[in-house]
């Protein structure tokens, strides 16, 4: 285990609500949310400000309920241009200390100062002072910055020291501090493992890195020993640079999805469908940007009344980009899954991953199956096009003109994309 890297993480504290009250000083020291439309019951919390988390309110949290803790909060619905603009102005700030920086979401980054350390005198408390001083006086945002020997325990030094905060993950107090810690708070442990490793007594990350690996692996599969080496502090993957001139995914997305919460309840298997086909054609649509292909499709819907929360994937026939293929496997996913008497969905997401290049040559058959795939895939193409020219809006389908409830959507401009995975 190389213990010599000098690997900094540093996250923008509450990085949608920080920039608009950077933009905005009438918002500051206020309770202040960014969500959706609280009149049309649209949306959750994407992020609060630390004045209306002290309150209770947390993110993805339904608006009514983040009224319901924090009845004077100010809600801002997401301006993602601006906080595109604002990530890559952070960017450009991490690019003056080294030329190792990957981005892990438009508020997180890593930096690998191995190599440069020795321009500041090997003195990494003060590279990090003068990343936080320049983010804060540049960008009017404040960040937090771990430092530690891998990328896990550094992102576990951010997360632990809000807000603007530094803290240092090293070999002689990475045990007391990661180890006592809940096992929830390493990375990639999501709230379905936590559950799994808390129902066998595993409580914190020091637990995890002490347990059988053996009993691991057959709770959690080849990921689980993945997790146990990250809560070992075994983790040697590199810092991967990208450059400025290239797009943030070029190179490293593992996958595209696009999530809504729907402005009412979708009571209906038909409607359902409408939705997910609203959210599937935006991931085709990326994913052809992109010069992709997925080979496998999710799709998940969420009732906020009964916390219900279903999710199922399935592989594709052969890669593909080809909105109907893609949006008639997520449709048949979801709706599967919900019995409509009982059950209503507010929340559906749809994502492509296993992704591959989607150039290549292609195998034609006597059916004349792949020919009419290489036709739909023109069409496609054709609509990207005019969509690109006039506004995603020139070319419609007639679901959401014959419903009004879907007439204002635009899932394109909310499409997100997944950054590399130590799962891939």
């Amino acid at each position: 285990m190389d213990t010599s890297r000098i690997i900094l993480h540093c996250d923008m504290n509450a990085f949608y609500a920080s920039v608009e009250q950077a933009e905005r000083p009438e918002l500051r020291s206020l309770p202040l949310i960014v969500g959706g439309n609280e009149e049309l019951r649209h949306g959750i919390v994407l992020t609060a400000s630390y004045e209306a988390k002290r309150r209770g309110v947390k993110t993805a949290m339904a608006l009514w309920q983040a009224r319901q803790v924090c009845p004077d909060a100010v809600i801002v619905p997401p301006r993602y241009e601006l906080y595109r603009r604002y990530s890559h102005a952070a960017r450009r700030i991490y690019y003056d200390y080294t030329d190792l920086v990957e981005p892990f979401g438009p508020d997180e980054a890593w930096l690998d100062l191995t190599g440069s350390i020795h321009l500041w005198d090997g003195d990494v408390r003060a590279v990090a002072a003068s990343i936080a001083s320049r983010v804060k006086h540049e960008l009017g945002i404040t960040c937090s910055i771990g430092y530690s020997w891998n990328k896990i325990f550094a992102k576990f030094g951010s997360d632990h020291d809000k807000p603007d905060g530094y803290m240092e993950v090293l070999p002689d107090n990475a045990t007391e501090l990661v180890w006592k810690a809940p096992v929830g708070d390493l990375l990639y442990v999501g709230p379905a493992t936590e559950h799994k490793l808390n129902h066998l007594g595993i409580m914190t990350i020091g637990q995890l890195a002490r347990a059988d690996s053996a009993l691991i692996r057959r709770l959690l599969g080849k990921p689980g020993l993945v997790v146990q080496a990250f809560a070992q502090g075994r983790d040697a993957s590199p810092v991967r640079p990208l450059d400025l001139a290239v797009t943030d995914i070029d190179h490293e997305v593992k996958s595209v999805g696009n999530g809504i919460t729907c402005p009412f309840d979708v009571e209906d298997a038909h409607t359902a469908r409408q939705v997910v086909w609203l959210m599937g054609e935006s991931v085709a649509q990326r994913l052809r940007q992109l010069g992709l292909a997925a080979r496998t499709v999710s799709a998940t819907g969420r009732d906020f009344r009964t916390l219900a929360c279903h999710g199922r994937q399935a592989p594709l026939a052969r890669p593909s980009n080809i909105t109907g293929e893609i949006c008639s496997l997520a449709a048949s996913l979801l709706c599967s899954d919900w019995d409509f008497r009982y059950e209503k969905i507010r929340a559906i997401g749809v994502r492509a991953s296993n992704l591959v290049p989607a150039t290549g040559p292609v195998q034609l058959d006597l059916e004349g199956i792949e020919a009419g795939r290489l036709r739909r895939r023109a069409l496609d193409e054709s609509i990207d096009e005019l969509r690109h020219r006039f506004g995603n809006h020139a070319v419609r389908r007639a679901s959401e003109l014959t419903d009004p409830r879907l007439s204002g959507l635009d899932p394109e401009r909310d499409h997100f994309t997944h950054p590399v995975s130590y799962f891939a």
